[in-house]
């Protein structure tokens, strides 16, 4: 259960509160403003200027430090924090070679104003940041797409998506990394694993990596 605030008014990175004993939950106004605190800790925490953080899990309007081993003192520097813009928070890139043929492309290039071929070069053109992790393991909500090529979610989610889909919804684009349930858009598809218990970390879009689409013929 979420305890009470701590002392000061809002943190210049956001409200903090405290978590039971050794957790910290930043509440920010929106993803951009996650991100640049995610990259501001991330690169602080690697340089040891945090002390022992088990773990920084970025979310759409959240950030939760958890294993914090001098809750008080991080709680302090998160109220004098002043993260860069998310966009100058650069991680490694990943491409993801992608064929693009999803049964939702003409719609999305219709909503777009554009031909199925314009719609592909403004997916691939765009350089995207993994956000934040989540609905299910390997899931990486990526931020990137200028807000004018928002879309909306299927008004009927379909019972499967299959593995490797390259979706959009709302600002959002994203890769499913299993077959699942699911309402965005898709657009194309890929054969990378996004997901993978052998390898470390098992996910390959990890909060802060970069990541650009290809084209790739079918």
């Amino acid at each position: 259960m979420t305890g009470p605030h701590l002392p000061g008014p809002r943190a210049a990175a956001g409200t903090v509160r405290r978590v039971g004993e050794r957790a910290l939950l930043v509440e920010l106004p929106g993803t951009a403003e996650v991100a640049a605190l995610y990259g501001w800790l991330s690169e602080r925490r690697e340089a040891g200027a945090l002390g022992a953080v088990e773990e920084l899990i970025p979310a759409a309007r959240t950030l939760l430090l958890d294993g914090v081993s001098d809750v008080d003192a991080v709680a302090a520097l998160l109220r004098t924090a002043r993260p860069v813009a998310a966009g100058e928070v650069r991680g490694p890139l990943v491409e993801v070679p992608t064929v693009y043929d999803g049964p939702d492309l003409t719609a999305v290039a219709a909503l777009w104003g554009v031909s199925e071929e314009a719609a592909v070069r403004i997916h691939t053109e765009a350089e995207y940041v993994v956000a934040f992790c989540g609905f299910a393991p390997g899931f990486g909500y990526l931020t990137g797409l200028p807000a004018r090529y928002e879309v909306p979610r299927r008004a009927t989610p379909r019972s499967s998506v299959p593995a490797g889909s390259v979706a959009l919804a709302g600002p959002y684009t994203g890769v499913y990394p299993h077959p699942s349930p699911g309402g965005w858009q898709l657009v194309g598809r890929t054969a990378l694993a996004l997901w993978d218990a052998d390898r470390e970390p098992p996910a390959l879009l990890t909060p802060g990596t970069r990541v650009r689409f290809t084209p790739e013929q079918a």
